[in-house]
């Protein structure tokens, strides 16, 4: 038998005769001692399961030389960009710019001459009411009176400082008189609506603000004014340290979705070690754990009190009550943690070290 008659394939290697009609070799009918082939291509080795190789039924695997995968490729997924990195809401080197310029004002005006710092409490209470009342004109149409207002409140300030408690009840008395008839100058149209926001400015802006100059009267006034301050700023930078960096549980992501209740642990854990130490190196028979109690409270009233300015903000549909700050909005922006914090720390020094 010759190399022809091994198995040549019928169709892989064989080119055929010329006539059509003509029965095709093979092993049966090789009429030729040598019978001309195509060479079979030549396939490099590789893995078992590359397609060169016959299985155990006889047929060559798909992606053979007989069965070639034409199917396309799809390309590899790009790998999913990195989550973007926490940034900071506000311009933060305008921020400190503002925060320690404001700071040198009130340390200057807080010890050396205190007068000039009941001025400073009044001026920030009359652009914290013209803020205010601007905006819900803007917004709402509610025009709160605003000259009764300033007037009043900068007037309500001077008295608490000079009469305590009760020359600052006389006064918040007097200018929501002022505001009601002040407002029946104008129109009856929405009367009952634009008096009731000019109390509730009365009471919101100068009243609480009367509690700061009240502690002011003491003979350590300003190293307790300077405490109520610092265990504010110290409760609102914890607040946005911690809330920064590890922040995830929302603490009322329908008034402010910023904040958390990591933040708040933060802002409590910082003006309780701030309150501690104050209390037991600055106020005179100051008590270590009368300072715990004062970071508490203060980091307590500070965060409803942003809270408190948040609600009228987004009721109000604005991010910023103002401008007038670079990197912190307006007057009013900062007040809002530091006005209900005031009753809270004068009542607290008061019952733990006296008025006096």
């Amino acid at each position: 038998m010759n190399d022809s008659s091994r198995g040549a394939s019928s169709t892989a290697g064989y080119w055929g005769p010329t006539d059509p009609g003509a029965v095709p070799a093979g092993p049966a009918y090789d009429e030729h001692p040598a019978q001309q082939t195509r060479p079979m291509p030549i396939v490099p080795d590789g893995p078992a399961d590359s397609g060169d190789q016959d299985d155990d039924r006889g047929a060559a695997r798909p992606g053979g030389p007989l069965f070639r995968d034409e199917t396309p490729q799809e390309p590899m997924a790009a790998p999913p960009p990195p989550p973007p990195k926490k940034r900071a809401g506000r311009d933060l080197r305008a921020a400190i710019g503002v925060g320690v310029g404001l700071g040198a004002v009130v340390a200057a005006s807080l010890f050396i001459v205190k007068a000039v710092f009941i001025g400073v409490i009044a001026i920030a209470v009359v652009i914290g009411l013209w803020e205010l009342t601007s905006r819900l004109d803007e917004k709402k149409g509610i025009k709160a009176p605003l000259v009764p207002l300033a007037v009043g409140g900068a007037a309500m300030v001077v008295a608490g400082y000079a009469r305590g408690a009760e020359g600052a009840w006389v006064a918040m008395a007097l200018t929501a008189l002022a505001v009601l008839i002040w407002r029946m100058t104008e129109p009856p149209e929405g009367y009952l609506r634009d008096v009731t926001a000019g109390v509730f400015a009365a009471f919101y802006v100068p009243f609480l603000a009367t509690f700061v100059a009240m502690m002011l009267t003491a003979h350590d006034g300003p190293w307790r004014v300077l405490m109520f301050l610092l265990l504010t700023v110290v409760s609102d930078t914890g607040a946005y340290a911690v809330g920064w960096r590890f922040g995830t549980h929302k603490l009322a992501p329908r008034i402010s979705p910023g904040k958390t209740w990591e933040g708040l642990a933060g802002a409590v854990v910082f003006a309780m070690a701030a309150g501690a130490l104050y209390m037991e190196f600055v106020i005179d028979n100051g008590v270590w754990w009368q300072g715990l109690l004062l970071g508490l409270a203060v980091a307590a009233s500070a965060t409803l009190g942003d809270l408190g300015e948040s609600m009228i903000k987004r009721d109000l549909g604005i991010k910023d009550m103002g401008t007038l700050l670079p990197g912190h909005g307006g007057i009013m922006d900062r007040l809002d943690s530091l006005l209900p914090t005031a009753p809270v720390v004068w009542l607290l020094l008061v019952l733990f070290v006296g008025s006096g």
